[in-house]
């Protein structure tokens, strides 16, 4: 789709502001649970689970309404290395918010630990594998890594864009006018 808007609809901005407080609750859940082995780890992994499969699902339908409503342009006067960083950090985003839940999910069904949701128990999406478990528990923690440092990245251009440049990026998808 060619875009044509100077914001993103409001179905966009909501999904990217509750997925943003989603992602960042998940990424100090996650720290939390492997930083403890108190009672709290139960509870942290209790949240972190179903956590997850929302992400997912909210990333999901963000990037078919991605697909379908475009975005804005980016300003003409951007350099093209600055575009190109956009296109690739949010091409990044997708691809975490949607490999991370599923990576978690495959971990967990590797080891057989239940995932359940709204108390309805998910299908394993991976054979019973100890190697396999372990191999996805790394590429998890790696990748969760990843994203926070996106994440960072993300912020700081975020407030470039709103502070220094003033070119209207921030306000795109800023929840207010």
């Amino acid at each position: 789709m060619t875009p044509t808007l100077q914001r993103f609809t409001p179905l966009q901005r909501a999904l990217h502001w509750i997925m943003a407080i989603c992602i960042l609750a998940m990424l100090f859940i996650g720290v939390g649970m492997v930083s403890t082995i108190r009672p709290d780890y139960l509870t942290l992994v209790s949240v972190h689970k179903p956590l997850g499969i929302v992400i997912l699902v909210l990333a999901l339908i963000r990037l078919v309404v991605r697909l379908t409503r475009g975005a804005p342009r980016l300003p003409p006067d951007m350099p093209e290395p600055m575009k190109l960083a956009a296109h690739l950090s949010h091409l990044a985003f997708y691809a975490l918010m949607i490999a991370l839940p599923l990576i978690g999910w495959g971990m967990l069904s590797a080891a057989e630990y239940p995932v359940i949701v709204a108390g309805v128990q998910l299908p394993w999406i991976l054979p019973h594998s100890n190697e396999l478990h372990t191999l996805l528990w790394n590429a998890h923690r790696f990748l969760a890594l990843c994203f926070f440092a996106l994440i960072l990245v993300h912020f700081a251009a975020a407030l470039f864009h709103a502070l220094v440049r003033r070119d209207g990026v921030f306000q795109a998808m800023a929840p207010w006018r």
